[in-house]
């Protein structure tokens, strides 16, 4: 009997070997290496993304003589300025490793210490939130870069438009479109880049609070500490420091997990809620929905890649890992200290040595958050005002031998010390920036994407592609009116409490 048993369980239940093997597969055929070995598949996913079942754009490629390769052609000349979207020049090519640094850079920000407090407010409905918002940003950042191509009559996808304003400028026209996401951009990035700055004062004074340097003096310190980024020329340089801007977040990730893990036996299972706090849990879906802003650089990001065909990969593998960091990071944080889990959660940290050393490793992950944000805006103000005569007010800020001009260097000085300055002078800077960016980001993650979508590709797309994009702008509307409203309450009452100085 026990025989037979176990002999049918061995028809019932596959090898273990050959079921972890072929898991493993599934797994690394997906890995960003692995976009090598299924680029073909990975060009026809790109090409069919958001069509209609019968139309296959590139499957007339599959038996031709070049054995089906994806060809990009950018249609915009010989300038340098030009295809690489909004980073400026496509000389210095990006691997897909490199893209994905830099997408880990802006949607594994700062903001991360506050997704304990976003749980407390919202128990598992904020966890899903971080899961679900990473899914539809990554959905949008797709559409939004199929929007910058059309397919000509071989077949092949031509790279007709390269930044977001050029998209803007093809649905909303080119006078009215490109003021709209240009503002709305600009706004974002140098709120973000401000950000950093109130957070590296913030962090310091926590690690020396009796020490004989204030917090805006901290912010000083820390802007003098940003004068270098003047100098970046290219999106390869800001890579780089984005990658060490991700080995800084896995230190904090490893280090306050760490401490949470140890603290397991005290954990309070039960404390997590399915009710919501209508007063509070808005502005903590703002502060998820705003962690996962990475729509302004993938335009840039896809057209300086070496091969495009892999962003997809790169994008899905960056948007899981997020997810997955930090709902876990929100969760296990929440269990740890429930109840008195503070807004910040290195706060909440035991001693003062332990809770200085975390703070340290954060303000040096803000100064490497900094350059992405920085750079980009710098090159919004290039493209607006700084590309020469006639097409533009001013001449350009680059020399014929690539270097910078010096009014040019200055000029890019002059924008650290203005989010510097704005850093230390702007009272109730975190309330006005969830109140700002509850549209902002909104408007360039959820809804502009989609509306895009819908106007420049609305004849090839289904019924489901179609409902769903109306759906995804549904919940941007939805969230930035509630976010706006929340916040602006929170920034009258803060008004009517004073200055914070």
């Amino acid at each position: 009997m026990a025989s037979q048993f176990f002999s049918r369980l061995n028809m019932a239940v596959p090898p273990i070997g050959a079921t972890l093997g072929a898991a493993w597969t599934t797994v690394r055929s997906a890995l960003p290496d692995s976009c090598v070995n299924s680029q073909q598949d990975e060009q026809l996913h790109f090409a069919k993304f958001g069509r209609k079942p019968n139309d296959t754009e590139l499957s007339n490629l599959q038996n031709s003589e070049t054995g089906g390769s994806l060809q990009r052609v950018d249609s915009f000349g010989d300038d340098e300025s030009c295809g690489g979207g909004e980073f400026g020049s496509s000389r210095h090519k990006i691997s897909e490793w490199q893209a994905g640094w830099n997408v880990t850079n802006a949607i594994q920000g700062m903001f991360v210490v506050s997704l304990p407090y976003a749980v407390l407010h919202g128990g598992y409905w904020a966890i899903t939130a971080m899961i679900g918002v990473a899914y539809i940003c990554c959905y949008t950042g797709k559409i939004l870069v199929d929007c910058l191509y059309v397919t000509n009559e071989e077949g092949q996808l031509v790279r007709v438009r390269d930044t977001y304003v050029s998209i803007a400028e093809e649905c909303f026209g080119r006078r009215v479109g490109a003021r709209i996401v240009n503002t709305a951009q600009l706004i974002e990035l140098l709120m973000t880049c401000i950000l950093y700055v109130v957070l590296c004062g913030d962090l310091m004074i926590g690690t020396f609070p009796d020490g004989a340097i204030d917090t805006r003096s901290w912010m000083m310190i820390c802007g003098i500490l940003l004068l270098p980024c003047s100098f970046l020329k290219n999106l390869h340089h800001v890579s780089t420091l984005s990658f060490w801007c991700t080995m800084a977040h896995v230190v904090i990730n490893v280090m306050i997990m760490g401490y949470c893990l140890l603290q397991a036996a005290t954990w309070g299972w039960s404390q997590v809620s399915l009710r919501i706090n209508i007063f509070t849990f808005p502005i903590s879906l703002g502060i998820i929905v705003f962690s996962y802003t990475s729509q302004i650089f993938l335009p840039a990001l896809e057209g300086n890649m070496s091969d495009p065909s892999k962003f997809h990969c790169m994008l899905n593998w960056s948007h899981v890992a997020a997810a997955i960091f930090k709902s876990l990071f929100g969760y296990v944080g929440f269990l740890t200290w429930q109840a008195n889990t503070q807004e910040v959660i290195t706060n909440n940290l035991p001693t003062q040595g332990f809770k200085g050393v975390v703070n340290f490793i954060l303000v040096v992950k803000a100064l490497l958050s900094y350059p992405l944000p920085y750079y980009a805006a710098l090159d919004l103000l290039e493209r607006a005002f700084f590309k020469g005569r006639p097409d533009t007010t001013f001449p350009r800020m680059w020399a014929l031998d690539g270097d910078l001009k010096v009014w040019g260097l200055a000029l890019r000085v002059a924008l650290v010390v203005f989010t510097t300055v704005m850093a230390i002078s702007i009272p109730h800077f975190a309330i006005l920036m969830g109140f700002i960016g509850s549209f902002t980001g909104t408007m360039l993650s959820f809804i502009w994407p989609c509306y895009f979508h819908l106007k420049l590709k609305g004849p090839t797309l289904d019924w489901g592609t179609v409902a769903y994009d109306c759906f995804v702008i549904f919940l941007g509307v939805l969230f930035g009116v509630i976010g706006i409203y929340y916040s602006f309450r929170a920034l009258v009452e803060a008004f009517q409490i004073g200055l914070p100085f």
